[in-house]
């Protein structure tokens, strides 16, 4: 079977080739891939910057934003043929570590975890894939051509709840919400932050093309201009971006009793001036919250899936703006200007650009 591959380690690797069936030691649900996410993990990996391959195998294959359908179950599994999946990236620890056996892989205490197409397992970017069935989430039938977003949006699903959750330390009555960026992962924070019946306001660079529209069409405020001019003061901020100066912003931007959760992981190897003395007087004397938060668990996917089924089919089917047969995979990797979220389609045949 044909799979998107990389040889960790060694840079622009990228290739397609033939793979072998996955072995039924891998899980008793044999799922056919439908669709795979692009996103900088995977360039990320491609240009060799971290990314592993499964034991004994010199290679990798690529993806972890992924949908499926069930081709055959065990009787027990409460799957069935036919039924829509999405495989959960992460796998715990063998330990297991007190975190990962309690179902907390996220938290993972001795980094002895895996993860499909990033560290140890191969990913989904293959016509077949086995996994056991609590490997995996079912989801609605009618999330077919938007469940691929289920993986990133697990992502700020985890996000609010840890802010939800560091917000009930004391009295917590949010009403103002702050995300910046507007990738696909700042617009799915800014959707559960709407969800919730906040004020969100999703801050970007760009001027044109789909993203301020994408934001006002959920009910949000758009800004291009930098957080600092705009005089906002949220109560909750989701910064999505890993752009230092953007990082350094979202950390002193803020009102009293403010949550701050960074999902970006920023670069290294840059020096910026910042005085540490007084960011650590704002938040002390601002009974600030900074906290990090990357990954999900099971229940995340269950919460993610639940807030697709609850957005508006056509604004999430505007996310993904190109979808491209598995063989294009190299025009898939090619930055656009209107580019939100790129899809490998691995049931399409034949090259160029597919709209949503």
């Amino acid at each position: 079977m044909r799979a998107l591959t990389v040889t960790p380690g060694k840079k622009n690797s990228l290739s397609l080739r033939e793979v072998p069936e996955p072995a039924e030691g891998d899980g008793g649900v044999l799922v056919e891939a439908l669709a795979v996410g692009l996103c900088g993990t995977d360039s990320e990996i491609i240009a060799a910057d971290y990314g592993e391959a499964p034991p004994g195998q010199d290679y990798l294959v690529l993806g972890h934003e992924n949908l499926g359908r069930v081709l055959d179950a065990p009787p027990d599994s409460g799957l069935a043929k036919g039924d829509l999946v999405v495989g959960i990236v992460r796998r715990p620890d063998p330990e297991p570590c007190k975190a990962c056996a309690a179902g907390e892989w996220d938290m993972c205490l001795n980094g002895n975890y895996t993860e499909h197409g990033i560290k140890g397992l191969d990913g989904f970017a293959r016509e077949h894939w086995r996994a056991d069935a609590e490997a995996m989430v079912k989801l609605d039938p009618d999330l077919e051509d938007v469940g691929v977003l289920l993986e990133p949006t697990t992502i700020v699903a985890k996000a609010w709840e840890q802010i939800n959750r560091i917000g009930k330390r004391a009295f917590f009555d949010p009403h103002t919400a702050v995300v910046t960026g507007a990738g696909p992962v700042g617009l799915l924070a800014a959707l559960l932050g709407v969800q919730q019946g906040l004020d969100v306001h999703v801050f970007d660079v760009v001027t044109d093309g789909p993203k301020p529209q994408l934001v006002r069409d959920l009910g949000a405020t758009y800004h291009s201009e930098p957080l600092p001019d705009s005089g906002i003061k949220p109560n909750v901020l989701v910064e999505c971006t890993g752009v230092t100066p953007v990082v350094l912003e979202a950390l002193t931007c803020r009102a009293q009793d403010a949550v701050t959760c960074l999902t970006g992981v920023s670069g290294t190897g840059k020096q910026t001036g910042v005085d540490v003395g007084a960011l650590n007087r704002e938040e002390v004397l601002m009974n600030g919250v900074v906290f990090g938060s990357v990954n999900a668990n099971r229940r995340h996917y269950d919460a993610a899936a639940q807030a697709l089924a609850a957005a508006d089919r056509d604004w999430l089917r505007r996310l993904i703006s190109r979808r491209l047969p598995l063989e294009s995979y190299a025009d898939a990797f090619k930055h656009q200007s209107d580019d939100v979220k790129v899809v490998l389609d691995l049931k399409a045949t034949g090259h160029g650009n597919q709209q949503p």
